[in-house]
């Protein structure tokens, strides 16, 4: 594979460091220019899309995971900590990309872009704002390319300090309890990820250095030694301790609480942040880390998988049904959706996973549609109850015709993206008889997600339009920019998904010979 360098340095590094690049000239401009300030946020985020772009076209999907997991592509990698500690420690500047981050890359990009736009709203120390909307898409992108754990782990906790604050201080009249509250589950939840990363580097000793490593391919090829051995109850503790640290991020219920309070009081770019892509650190990180490090783990704990994908499928589906805040229905909404990723992933089948990597970019979709068209009512009226509207359909024919899709698509309705991953995470399902039980009871969320949408349509287009609304405004140039190439993606994966299939099942293939040769159990895919 071509390096793909530009002055001397990775196309994946430009990716990861030029928001930080973006940062520093933000900083540096008096906070008076407040125009440069956003549109240097949209130019950087915008070079990100492009540079997703070329890693697309020049991805080459048929060589990812045919022979090792160790086919990864855009491959840096670089001596970082070498010091003589504890035997000798070695820690690399060490990513790369493969079927499943490449997926995860294009939608932090565009949803990180989209978010620059819709974030003109801003309107309080914009400088400070957009240094840290541009600091925290760094930690998000360098969580999807990172191969070394110590790295991933550094990643992982620099997205939380730009969020605390941009919840903090942006957010609602309960923003500091949302970000407090953000803030302490997420570093719990880092506390597992942490000992568990550290328990392996002692037990692994990489062959070429001799010594302790933190390096993912290294851990994975060895990963049979590790804690113990395959079916240790090391093992098992390990995985679990992963388990929640990631599942906080998910949420995975019990763990979804921190959600609707972020959701509610964040401003709507970092809702659009949060729900487009944060969400999918935590699946991601399963899949990337605990999947082929503890395959006998993840075949062994499938069923309580299975069993926590159905309860946030029917549950975050009631707790939205229940909602009179527009933002709190779509925050819980994305529990209910996350589910099926979980579901999915529980499956342990290819067409179950390859659904669930599709549920994780479409949701991210999706819900950053929703969520953009929350802030544009909410700029208008000042407020997101559900039931102090009604009727402004023809009000705001453009607005409601963004709506419906991304509505539409959110319920699963054919031609439409959610269809495609929803289909193939119940047909993974089904396929494995240990799980089919929950699966057909999951099914059940179809119809609730189905119920509290078309609900929601209801009180807020149709009906008499309250007087107080009669000189609400449409959707305007710029609120569109930041919502339709959303749509146009959420209706041409709905059409036509091959693209996306293709890009990603090698890797997931892989990834589930792993799981299943290892765990000592293969389930027809």
């Amino acid at each position: 594979m071509p390096e793909y360098k530009i002055l001397g340095l990775g196309i994946l590094s430009w990716m990861i460091f030029l928001p930080i690049l973006g940062m520093v000239i933000t900083l540096l401009i008096p906070k008076s220019m407040t125009k440069s300030i956003k549109y240097i946020s949209v130019f950087f985020t915008f070079l990100l899309v492009v540079l997703s772009v070329v890693l697309y076209i020049n991805y080459d999907a048929a060589k990812a995971g045919i022979n090792s997991f160790e086919t990864l592509q855009f491959v840096e990698r670089v001596s970082w900590i070498d010091v003589n500690l504890f035997g000798g420690i070695h820690i690399e500047y060490f990513v790369g990309l493969d079927g499943i981050s490449i997926t995860m890359i294009f939608l932090t990009a565009i949803v990180s872009f989209m978010g620059a736009i819709a974030s003109f709203s801003v309107t309080k120390n914009e400088k400070g704002y957009y240094a840290l909307y541009l600091f925290l898409v760094t930690g998000m992108l360098g969580v999807f390319c990172a191969l070394d754990l110590f790295l991933f782990f550094i990643f992982w906790e620099v997205m939380l300090l730009p969020m605390y604050f941009l919840i903090g201080i942006w957010g609602g009249p309960r923003r500091e309890y949302a970000a407090i509250k953000f803030f302490l589950y997420t570093l719990f939840g880092s506390v597992f990820i942490l000992i568990t990363i550290i328990a392996l580097y002692f037990s692994s000793v990489d062959p070429q250095t001799k010594m302790h490593t933190f390096n993912l391919i290294s851990l994975v090829k060895q990963s049979g030694s590790l804690l113990g051995g395959v079916g240790s109850n090391i093992r098992l503790l390990a995985f679990a301790a992963l388990f929640i640290g990631f599942a906080i991020k998910v949420p995975v219920f019990p763990f979804h609480t921190w959600l609707p309070d972020a959701h509610v009081e964040a401003p709507t770019a970092i809702s659009v942040i949060l729900a487009g892509v944060l969400l999918k650190m935590g699946t991601y990180g399963i899949l990337r880390i605990s999947y082929p490090l503890f395959p006998d783990a993840t075949m062994y704990f499938m069923y309580p998988m299975a069993i926590l994908g159905m309860i946030n499928i029917i549950y975050g589906a009631l707790c939205a049904m229940a909602q009179t805040d527009f933002k709190k229905l779509i925050a819980y909404s994305s529990v209910s959706h996350m589910g099926y990723v979980l579901l999915g992933m529980a499956s342990n089948t290819s067409i179950g996973i390859n659904g669930a990597i599709f549920q994780m970019f479409n949701h991210g979709t999706i819900t950053a549609v929703l969520f953009l068209m929350v802030g544009v009512i909410y700029d208008r009226a000042h407020t997101r109850g559900l039931n102090e509207f009604g009727g402004i359909a023809n009000k705001m024919p453009k607005y409601f015709s963004v709506v419906i899709i991304a509505f539409f698509a959110a319920l699963g309705l054919p031609g439409l993206s959610g269809f495609i991953s929803e289909a193939f995470v119940f047909l993974g399902s089904f396929s494995n008889p240990v799980i089919r039980v929950i699966a057909i009871i999951s099914t059940l969320g179809i119809v609730l997600n189905a119920a509290y949408l078309l609900w929601t349509l209801q009180r807020v287009f149709f009906g008499s339009l309250p007087e107080k609304w009669n000189s609400i405004t449409d959707i305007n140039g710029r609120e569109l920019l930041s919502a339709v190439p959303l749509v146009i993606i959420i209706i041409f994966l709905g059409i036509y998904p091959s693209p996306f299939l293709h890009l990603i099942s090698s890797s997931v293939n892989l990834l589930v010979n792993i799981v299943t040769g290892a765990g000592g159990m293969v389930i027809g895919n």
